[in-house]
């Protein structure tokens, strides 16, 4: 069990009551705008738009808040210059850690994030050293207890998943990200309910830690993802299902 899943549909469950919406929306805001700088403002020329907008449904986003995103990324409203910036680290244990910002101010995240990684018991390092250990994927997880694997799976595999995995309590579809609408589509109609789904950075292998490390790792992870110019991060940790519902409910 590598732990990603069981950490991706917690924190998606805490994302849908989080008293922090409006940290969610400046997050949406800056994806939205960057997504239509790049591609144009037309969701249906642009699946980085699409996918965005979408996002923002999921959340209640009001559709002005989402018009005004698109119209700053596509220069018809002025707005903040934004730039997507990544940045590659090491957490205790040894764990591999990427992770995709959003910013206006370069000097000022990579200063706050590096202090996020030091205080934590881990270390910014040089662009292409952990890189290479994660892929590009669109993941969807689906709680057992939700589907049956038999028809899941044939949704799933039918609709283009290229893999389908029991994860613990999960059961994890991943895709390419050009198959990942329709596989999300393809199981939101045969209303299944989903408990965590993006396009991300997949680690292709995992560092197993426990007890301290673990915690230590979870805590580092979570203090990045609340940073309010982080949009994602990936990790190859390999922590139980248990420790990391003790850190959940600690927390």
């Amino acid at each position: 069990m590598s732990g990603h899943s069981k950490w991706a549909s917690i924190k998606h469950k805490k994302a849908a009551t989080d008293s922090k919406r409006g940290k969610i929306f400046t997050r949406l805001i800056r994806e939205i705008s960057l997504a239509a700088r790049t591609g144009g403002g037309d969701p249906d020329k642009n699946a980085a738009l699409r996918k965005a907008i979408n996002d923002a449904k999921a959340a209640n986003m009001p559709a002005d808040n989402v018009k005004r995103a698109i119209m700053k990324g596509t220069g018809q409203l002025e707005g903040a210059a934004y730039e997507e910036m990544s940045y590659e680290g090491y957490g205790p244990g040894g764990v591999a850690i990427f992770l995709q910002a959003v910013t206006d101010n370069k000097n000022r995240t990579v200063s706050e994030i590096r202090h996020i990684f030091q205080k934590s018991g881990g270390q910014i390092s040089e662009k292409g050293s952990v890189a290479w250990m994660f892929k590009r994927m669109g993941y969807i997880d689906v709680e057992k207890a939700k589907a049956s694997e038999d028809i899941l799976m044939d949704i799933a595999l039918t609709a283009g998943a290229d893999d389908f995995k029991d994860e613990g309590s999960l059961f994890e579809v991943t895709t390419s990200p050009e198959k990942y609408e329709a596989v999300l589509e393809a199981i939101k109609k045969a209303e299944i309910e989903i408990a965590a789904s993006e396009v991300g950075f997949l680690p292709q292998n995992y560092v197993k830690v426990e007890g301290k490390e673990a915690q230590q790792v979870l805590r580092l992870v979570e203090e990045l993802e609340d940073h309010d110019d982080v949009q994602s991060v990936s990790s190859n940790f390999d922590i139980s299902e248990e420790e990391i519902a003790s850190f959940s409910q600690a927390g």
